[in-house]
């Protein structure tokens, strides 16, 4: 797949790379290798200085990041200028708590004293999806940096742009050569990569397809990876839940970044007591949804991420509906140029069919009808994918209990699954493994070194 930039509202290819040769790829890992060394030895504070000055940048310059989002890949400008936002929140969070996270951990041995030291692994490779271009950046990079290590992604091939505006950015904040490296990739010279000794450990967000190949490849080399492959979330509707706001909540939970996001709302699991009321409220909601430029800020939907992207979602619902799932709203792109659908709602949906299994990455609302929280908790729970999920009631404590009972890696009570810095992000089953984020999310790629001291004469 070329790397190019290509205006999914206008269609326009705008600009294109050529992919690294393998001479480059080659001199590009020698250098990150150096730069490990040097950067190894810097102490937290001389690290934390350079990312508080990537994330000042960021929040300098936040309209020219922010249209390069939108030019790339078609996000709402108000969306991308609170992605920019987001990404300098998590750069300077861990430039202020990495050092805190990362102190040495005093244990009570039987005898002696022991202590557990954490520090870096070397050069990283990270493979990064299309949606959120700088986020997914941030939250991969910057923990990372500050623990020691250094990094080469593989940025997906639809947002160069954007991929350079970060190696630019870490540039500019004073990272030295190696310290941050984009390359542009084949899969086949990211599968070499990973083979490649110097690379300690590989990250991927992506697709469950991409991450069962990447994960295959780490673990036949005995290297350490963190895997989040998207899922299908729900969004439980008790009776009792404050149906107006839920609504609210429902229609930002599935149409954020136009429903193109792994932890977006995508299935809605409402309890019949409330099922009709819900239904006719979130529709008419979605029918309000105007799309345009994603420029203007009137735009209220904007297009999927490329052409592609579009007849893949098409032919889901084609296949869904072909399989016994009722469409009540949507189910066409919009009569305009750009890759645009329509808002959508799938209904009727039958265990096993393409709607119930597979993941709808864009404006499409998986509802489903239950008689009760039980089967509520039970229709959430079966599903392949395990990232986020979300409950409504008017009742904390009740909440916080459906909750538990859900197979996922989040859940949020009264809001839709979303992120923070401080939060852990992450799934089970087939939507991966390892988190990122919080102080969970820089533990990943550190060796953590038992240092024991013991008497000499202490029995064996």
């Amino acid at each position: 797949m070329p790397y190019e930039s290509v205006n999914p509202y206008s269609g326009q290819r705008t600009k294109q790379f050529a992919q690294h040769t393998s001479a480059e790829v080659e001199a590009a890992v020698t250098q990150a290798q150096a730069c490990f060394g040097v950067w190894q030895a810097k102490t937290f504070a001389e690290r934390a200085a350079i990312l508080s000055r990537a994330a000042l940048i960021l929040r300098s310059q936040t309209e020219r990041f922010a249209k390069l989002i939108t030019e790339e890949m078609g996000k709402l400008i108000a969306e991308s200028r609170g992605e920019v936002a987001l990404s300098a929140d998590i750069i300077d969070y861990y430039a202020q708590n990495a050092e805190g996270f990362l102190a040495p951990q005093q244990l009570a041995p039987h005898s002696g004293e022991a202590t557990i030291e954490s520090s870096p692994i070397g050069v990283l490779f990270g493979i990064e999806p299309w949606n959120f271009p700088y986020y997914q950046l941030a939250r991969f990079v910057s923990p990372n940096l500050m623990v020691g290590n250094v990094v080469i992604v593989k940025h997906a091939p639809s947002v160069p742009q954007c991929a350079l505006a970060f190696v630019a950015l870490f540039k500019e904040a004073g990272a030295p050569d190696g310290a941050y490296t984009n390359l542009f990739l084949s899969n086949d010279q990211a599968e070499s990569l990973i083979d490649d000794p110097r690379i300690k450990g590989v990250a991927l967000t992506g697709s469950e397809r991409a991450g069962s190949i990447v994960a295959a490849q780490a673990g036949k080399n005995l290297k350490k990876s963190t895997m989040e492959l998207g899922g299908s979330d729900a969004f439980i509707v008790l009776e009792d839940a404050e149906l107006d706001k839920t609504v609210e909540w429902a229609v930002w939970g599935r149409m954020n970044n136009t429903g193109q996001c792994c932890v977006a709302a995508k299935r809605f699991i409402v309890v019949d007591e409330v099922a009709d009321q819900f239904i006719a409220k979130f529709r008419a909601a979605l029918e309000t949804l105007a799309p345009g430029d994603p420029m203007d800020a009137l735009t209220t939907l904007g297009p999927l991420c490329s052409e592609s992207a579009l007849v893949n979602l098409l032919d889901q619902v084609s296949r869904s509906v072909a399989a016994g799932a009722r469409l009540i709203m949507g189910g066409r792109r919009v009569d305009r140029p750009g890759a645009f659908m329509q808002p959508s709602i799938l209904t009727d949906i039958q265990k096993g069919t393409p709607a119930y299994i597979e993941e709808f990455f864009g404006p499409v609302a998986l509802f489903f009808r239950v008689a009760n929280e039980e089967e509520a908790i039970d229709l959430a729970n079966d599903s392949k994918y395990g990232l986020g999920g979300s409950v409504f009631t008017a009742d904390i404590e009740r909440g916080k209990s459906v909750a538990s009972r859900l197979d996922t890696g989040m859940v949020f009570v009264n809001h839709p699954t979303w992120t923070a810095p401080e939060l852990p992000f992450g799934g089970i089953k087939n939507s991966g493994y390892g988190r990122e984020l919080s102080s969970l999310g820089i533990q990943e790629f550190v060796n953590k070194k038992l240092v024991c001291i013991v008497p000499i004469n202490a029995p064996a």
